[in-house]
């Protein structure tokens, strides 16, 4: 299979890596399911080829004829060919990003964008000293968060799998091989393809939380606990060579969780769940720190004999259960023999861990995670004392690191339930307590009666009352994450989430749960185990997000309770919703108008702001490059503090390799600290001329946006009938439901499948729909100086040279042509043609919009890499597309069998990974 002609030379390593792959995946076609099957999936590839890059419409009619006449082995074989060819496109680009990068550091190249020396080069430029970055980093939080949010079609054991081939692809670029060793690793690969073609690529079974959870920890294996504490090193050395003296950076960044904690929706999330999820978490950090403890006591072979050790590593050696002779004059040896069997003794005690396979017998666990740094650091300080400073450099310092950020209970979990969940319980609570009729009352009698109970000691739980299911699961899970505090401490479990907070008694309501099972104690003085968190959502919400922060803020009991936590208050805002309910444009624009008003009422009451921001894969979800999002964000509304949730397929195609893994968590903490300190331009962005015009663009947008998606009565039809969202639901991608509650409408749709259907289906449509309505009508009236005001706008302003890339991104992976055969889908021609035509027209407005805007002949001029990996995709992905439409009409004409269902779940698995981030 040869796949590029005239390819640029610095991409000649990607090109033959390509090559390798398809070659051997060929092979392991022919091999498996014979010569006439691959020249079926040979020709029809040619064919794509032709239509994308060569524009041939007679191949295009060829390509539709071959495709429609395929028997099903053949439709099979060819979907799991192309779908894995998508995937193993994504791992060699993957390894040619980190190849390109490693070849700039090599060079001696400029710091790259996104990079910590980049940041600390331009923050210079700036005049901020680094003793101002030590400063913030001080009182800092940066922390993305992995949520339990799938839509992550493949199964972890073929996500193994494109580890282990990415690993043989990376042996073969970083080392030199003899001629036989690379005929090995070409086996090797050889193996592991084969291994994936006899794998069934899609779950048979329905996925369930703890699953979802060690897919979560697989990350921390590969990543995080190895990547993370080498960011802190790297990151302090260079503040130490720029301020001239030793940095020592507190805990400021980590990586947080959701799974097994996010309830909201989800019945399956249990109080047994919860603390599985937590044990689970402690298993896998303190097996990581057995692992190391034993490599350090392996390393550290120094002799009593040859060097000074300070009399506490002799004490911590004598607690070695163990003591052979060999080991008589090796103190560093059997002083790391002790911590080693300390932290078994401790993971018996709080995780899963080798249970049945290693002993503990005789060590006593640790009780905190300081007491284990304080053992680590007298063997480091006594190396240091002593002049073996430098073997404290490596391992153990990045041991010592990994302590200090992952605990006991590796990553923070959040916990989140909805806020009309928590209504009913205390109604309950209050109505067994033979108290006043909460449901009834208005927001004000509401906040007498919680804030008056939230001064009394006197609990609320009646012993002996029964109460409803509901209320007995969430006072259950309030025990459960009291007790999880208790066992690991508040860092294992700080947050709570309320989704959809559009009230100050909405966040008294958790208080008040939480007093009652300890969270909240009112003597010596009150004080608030909890961070209480309101995720604003809907476009309403997040318009009145201000005044509900400025009533809160209003209330002495809550900012003594906002105490416990320095004066900081979290305010989490939602991507997903705000686009399903607004549109791209309109969702963009009152997020950000919400943290200005934010930014200026936090100040106004003296209280820190954390922005949470709720971002999914997709730019329908608030995705898209998070170094360009975050450097848009308004002036004063980082400040140090951010955390952002990964989720879907972009956890893997970030994480997964450790290389990729390490250079987004570094972009992460270099623009979090780069748009602490704005430029000017940015922080004198918010004027009142371009808060008019974007707030008029967006009233036009979000009209066109509603009228179609809401007070369309058809559009609810064609939606389901034009997309994959009936099949999609069928899949075994996540333990959530599709929608929150049985019912017909959009609103009750989550926004993953609303969108990922959408991108299935080639259109994106919340990616862009009302954009194109809203700028016609601007130049209509405005006429050159409009289009003029608006290319400055483009080229002066981070958040809307931001929104127009993102929006490009998603419309040059959009194909109205491929679009229009869903549209075949629909029943109702009528209805086909008039939404669809509607659709088409507003695609149009959309790219002529976004061209006229930037200035660009055509799209992706500024995104070279992404133009050409989706031209080297698109042959792969077009016709998995043809085929995914063919089988949704056979499959709802009435062929429900699963061999074609199974087929359809091929097709959206292959697109999804063509696609990349579509969820």
């Amino acid at each position: 299979m040869a796949l590029y002609d005239n390819a640029a030379a610095k991409d000649l390593p990607l090109e033959q890596d390509l090559d390798l792959l398809a070659r051997l995946l060929a092979a392991t076609i022919r091999d498996r399911e014979g010569d006439a099957t691959l020249h079926r999936i040979e020709e029809i590839r040619e064919l794509a080829v032709k239509f994308v890059w060569e524009a041939d419409h007679t191949a295009a009619d060829a390509l539709a004829a071959t495709l429609a006449n395929l028997s099903h082995a053949d439709t099979v074989a060819l979907a799991r060919a192309f779908g894995y060819f998508s995937h193993l496109s994504n791992i060699a680009e993957d390894l040619h990003h980190n190849r390109r990068r490693r070849f700039h550091r090599i060079q001696g190249s400029a710091p790259q964008k996104g990079s910590l020396a980049r940041a600390m080069d331009e923050l210079a430029k700036r005049k901020v000293a680094a003793a101002d970055i030590v400063a913030l980093l001080n009182n800092a939080l940066i922390a993305p968060i992995l949520t339990a949010h799938p839509t992550e079609v493949q199964r972890k054991t073929l996500l193994d799998c494109q580890r282990a081939i990415a690993r043989l692809l990376g042996q073969r670029d970083r080392v030199s091989l003899t001629p036989e060793e690379r005929e090995d690793n070409e086996a090797a690969l050889g193996r592991v393809l084969l291994t994936l073609w006899q794998t069934r690529e899609i779950r048979s079974f329905k996925l369930t939380v703890k699953d979802e959870i060690e897919n979560g920890l697989s990350y921390f294996r590969s990543t995080f606990l190895r990547q993370v504490p080498r960011l802190y090193i790297e990151l302090e050395d260079r503040l130490s060579q720029l301020q001239g003296s030793p940095v020592r950076l507190p805990k400021f960044f980590h990586v947080g969780c959701w799974i097994g904690g996010d309830r909201d929706g989800n019945p399956f999330v249990t109080p047994e769940v919860t603390n599985h999820a937590i044990s689970r978490q402690a298993a896998v950090v303190l097996d990581y720190y057995y692992e190391q403890a034993a490599k350090l006591e392996d390393e550290l072979s120094l002799s009593s004999r040859l060097v000074e050790v300070d009399e506490q590593v002799y004490t911590l050696a004598q607690l070695s259960p163990e003591q052979p002779v060999s080991r008589a004059e090796e103190p560093y040896r059997q002083a790391m023999a002790a911590i080693k069997s300390r932290i078994l003794a401790t993971a018996h005690r709080l995780g899963k861990f080798r249970v049945g396979l290693l002993s503990a017998e005789g060590s006593a666990p640790y009780e905190t995670p300081q007491a284990l740094l304080d053992d680590l650091r007298q063997v480091a300080g006594s190396l240091q004392a002593h002049g073996s400073a430098a073997l404290v450099a490596g391992r153990l310092r990045r041991l010592l690191r990994a302590v200090e950020v992952f605990g006991f209970h590796l990553a923070p979990l959040d916990t989140r339930q909805h806020s009309a969940v928590h209504e009913r319980v205390v109604t309950e609570l209050l109505s067994k307590a033979g108290l006043e009729d909460y449901g009834v009352l208005d927001e004000s009698s509401r906040q007498i009666v919680l804030l008056r109970e939230l001064s009394n000691p006197r609990p609320l739980l009646c012993p002996g009352a029964e109460y409803g299911e509901e209320a007995g699961k969430e006072l259950a899970i309030m025990q459960a994450l009291a007790d999880i505090h208790r066992a690991y401490g508040a860092q294992a479990l700080p947050n709570y989430i309320i989704s959809n907070a559009t009230s100050v008694s909405d966040l008294l309501e958790v208080a008040l749960l939480a007093k009652e099972v300890g969270l909240l104690s009112l003597s010596p003085k009150p004080y608030l185990a909890l961070n209480i968190i309101p995720l604003f959502e809907t476009i309403p919400d997040l318009r009145g997000c201000d005044a509900i922060m400025r009533e809160l803020f209003a209330l002495d009991a809550w900012r003594t309770l906002l105490e416990s936590h320095k004066q900081v208050q979290e305010v989490m805002l939602g991507y997903s919703d705000s686009n399903k309910d607004g549109g791209y444009l309109t969702s963009n624009w009152e997020l950000y108008k919400a943290e200005v008003k934010l930014v200026e009422v936090f100040a106004e009451a003296g209280v820190t702001l954390r922005l949470f921001h709720g971002r999914g894969g997709s730019v329908g979800r608030g995705g898209g490059p998070s170094y360009e999002a975050i450097l848009a964000q308004p002036a004063g509304s980082v400040a140090g503090q951010l955390r952002i949730t990964e989720q879907g397929e972009v956890i893997g195609a970030k994480y997964a390799d450790p290389e990729i893994g390490r250079r987004n968590l570094e972009t992460l903490i270099a623009a979090s600290i780069e748009a602490s300190f704005p430029q000017d331009d940015v922080a004198n962005a918010d004027t009142p001329e371009r808060h008019a015009l974007l707030e008029r663009l967006s009233l036009c947008a979000y009209r066109e946006y509603r009228d179609l998606v809401y007070a369309t009565p058809e559009f609810i039809t064609y939606f389901r009938e034009a997309t994959p969202i009936s099949e999609i639901a069928k899949l075994n991608i996540g333990s959530r439901p599709a929608a929150r509650r049985p019912s017909n409408s959009i609103a009750d749709l989550r926004a993953i499948p609303w969108v990922f259907s959408w991108a299935q289906s080639r259109l994106m449509l919340p990616g862009w729909y009302g954009f194109g309505t809203a700028i016609a009508e601007y130049r209509q009236e405005k006429g050159e100086a409009g289009l003029t005001e608006l290319g400055k706008l483009y080229r002066d302003w981070p958040f809307f040279r931001a929104m127009i890339a993102n929006m490009e991104m998603v419309l040059a992976k959009s194909d109205i042509q491929i679009a229009s055969r869903y549209a075949t889908l629909v029943k109702d021609r009528d209805i086909a043609q008039r939404i669809f035509e509607r659709i088409r027209a507003e695609w149009r407005r959309s790219i002529d919009a976004v061209l006229a805007i930037t200035g660009h002949r055509e799209l992706l001029v500024d995104n070279p890499l992404l133009a050409r990996s989706l031209k080297h995709r698109l042959p792969y992905l077009d016709p998995l597309n043809h085929l995914q439409v063919d089988l949704l009409r056979r499959f709802r004409e009435g062929e429900e069998s699963e061999d074609v269902l199974y087929a359809i779940h091929l097709t959206i698995n292959g697109i999804a990974a063509g696609l990349r981030n579509s969820g």
